[in-house]
């Protein structure tokens, strides 16, 4: 597609501080003119305010016709309530794989400086199935559900990016010592699909030595891919290396479609006060522009938003800074080439 060429979007909105940095990251590319055509509906506390649901058929049949979303944060009640949206759209949309890129910022505050890794999860099965029984009261089990199709699905994912984006090295993250069943079956689909790629370096980690290494020495990792659980768990680790959910981009990819996301929270604390870090969905933003074809876009934000943040003179109140939502966006927009 022609970088030009104007693309019709989804977005979700969200709840919280969600509608603030979706106008953030709507000012930003209409500055740069990247030619998106935004087309909103309901999901989460507004969708079920007017359709008395969170996630409305309206709602997945639009993104499937547009084949691409970019979603803001929405609330998911804890132990109780509605169902998480966010698990609602990856079963309806088969969004089977969840893609999370971690990169150091340079003069971004946090723990490490040379962090450049990817985290794939899949993200349809295990745990997440949600098939939970109480067996009698104060006795509960909860599934976990492995298959061949979507280890093999998963494996065949990573191995595919690897080779797109020049990464040297795949570790396979599981639990199989113990889960010899499940994680077994998917170790053995991870080892088929490695020795189709033999230019890709491959091993594997049992998850808890996994999440020591990683805060050890976070450099000795390129591609990660495992089961939902431990990606959920894992990815958020890794985005606490360079200094939390707010600097880390998102997408969930399935054969059809993509939806691109801030997975941090909606912080109700400070929604409609404007100060806001919208800086995860506007990298999501990129990663979807690089998706739909408008890579010359994608490049210019990418390197104003890293250039914004490393400079450090107008950035948001969790990065230290006193900057405005839109502050920190018009920041952007002035460094754009």
């Amino acid at each position: 597609m022609s970088d030009s060429a104007p693309r019709k979007v989804v977005r979700l909105r969200g709840d919280g501080i969600g509608p603030e940095i979706a106008d953030a990251v709507e000012f930003v590319f209409d500055e740069a003119h990247a030619g998106i055509d935004w087309l909103d509906f309901p999901a989460g506390a507004t969708a079920i305010a007017e359709f008395g649901e969170p996630l409305p058929e309206s709602t997945i049949e639009a993104i499937k016709d547009a084949g691409v979303a970019l979603k803001s944060p929405i609330a998911t009640p804890i132990g109780e309530g509605f169902r998480s949206v966010n698990v609602e759209l990856r079963k309806a949309l088969d969004l089977y794989a969840n893609y999370r890129p971690v990169r150091s910022i340079p003069g971004v505050a946090s723990r490490f400086e040379n962090v450049d890794l990817i985290v794939i999860r899949e993200n349809t099965e295990g745990l997440y199935s949600g098939l939970e029984h109480e067996i009698t009261p104060g006795v509960v089990t909860s599934l976990k559900v492995s298959t061949r199709k979507a280890s093999m699905r998963i494996a065949e994912f990573a191995f595919s990016l690897a080779e797109r984006a020049g990464r040297k090295k795949i570790t396979a993250v599981h639990k199989a010592n113990i889960l010899k069943l499940s994680d077994g079956l998917a170790l053995e689909c991870y080892r088929e699909v490695a020795g189709q790629h033999p230019e890709i370096e491959y091993d594997e980690r049992i998850i808890d030595a996994t999440a020591m290494a990683l805060v050890l020495r976070p450099e000795q990792f390129d591609v990660l891919v495992m089961e939902n659980l431990y990606g959920d768990i894992i990815s958020d680790l890794c985005a606490g290396l360079i200094g939390g959910l707010g600097l880390a981009p998102s997408a969930n990819y399935g054969e059809k479609v993509a939806v691109f996301e801030a997975v941090h929270g909606t912080a109700p604390d400070i929604a409609g006060k404007g100060i806001a870090n919208p800086t995860a969905l506007l990298l999501s933003a990129v990663e979807m522009l690089d998706f739909i074809g408008k890579r010359n876009a994608a490049q210019r934000i990418r390197e104003a938003t890293v250039a914004t943040l490393s400079e450090g003179k107008a950035t948001t109140a969790d990065l230290g800074g006193s900057a405005s939502t839109m502050e920190f966006a018009k920041a952007i927009v002035s460094k754009l080439r």
